[in-house]
């Protein structure tokens, strides 16, 4: 089984946020697939479904990102679900708005969901797909920037990258990590 984890924050209240580039990814990814994402398991609103014969789960924590790893922790558990399998989705200060980035493993870089989830899967090595939101002007807090919505004119670079990401997604599905980071990573 494959499972794919995208990072926000619940409510209404963050829903179109630069926070929250991992449950739009996801959201648009289950709309393709003809998946519900909306079982409440495991911390987290879930979805299964079938992509040829590789079953394929959907998640998005409800912990709120600084607690992300609980629901990771929790499904893993339940479903002896491997790490190789896993691809977390979420949004990248360092990525320009309307780019995507995927890799393999490193640091949190800052980012709170990737620290939670690095302490309780007890390791930094992954697959990620990180959407870029850019990084604020000078002077603007982080921790308003990301819990901000899009301007826009950022509007549909965001749209693309939200299709971007789902494209290498549905490509991870039959192809290796590795294939697809070859893929995407030279795209301009």
């Amino acid at each position: 089984m494959r499972w794919i984890v995208g990072l926000g924050n619940p409510g209404s209240t963050y829903a179109n946020t630069r926070h929250n580039a991992g449950f739009m990814v996801v959201d648009e990814l289950a709309r393709r697939l003809n998946a519900e994402v909306s079982t409440q398991k495991f911390k987290a609103l879930t979805g299964e479904t079938r992509v040829g014969d590789v079953k394929v789960a959907l998640l998005k924590p409800m912990t709120y990102m600084n607690l992300s790893g609980e629901s990771l922790r929790a499904f893993m558990d339940f479903y002896k679900a491997k790490l190789e399998d896993l691809i977390v989705v979420y949004d990248d200060l360092d990525t320009e708005v309307g780019r995507i980035r995927l890799r393999y493993q490193g640091s949190p870089g800052g980012h709170n969901g990737i620290k939670s989830i690095i302490q309780h899967l007890g390791t930094q090595t992954f697959n990620r797909v990180r959407v870029g939101i850019s990084r604020p002007e000078p002077g603007v807090m982080i921790s308003d920037y990301v819990l901000s919505g899009f301007a826009k004119s950022e509007k549909e670079a965001m749209r693309r990258s939200v299709e971007e990401a789902c494209d290498a997604l549905e490509y991870a599905l039959t192809h290796t990590f590795d294939q697809t980071m070859a893929k995407y990573n030279a795209r301009g």
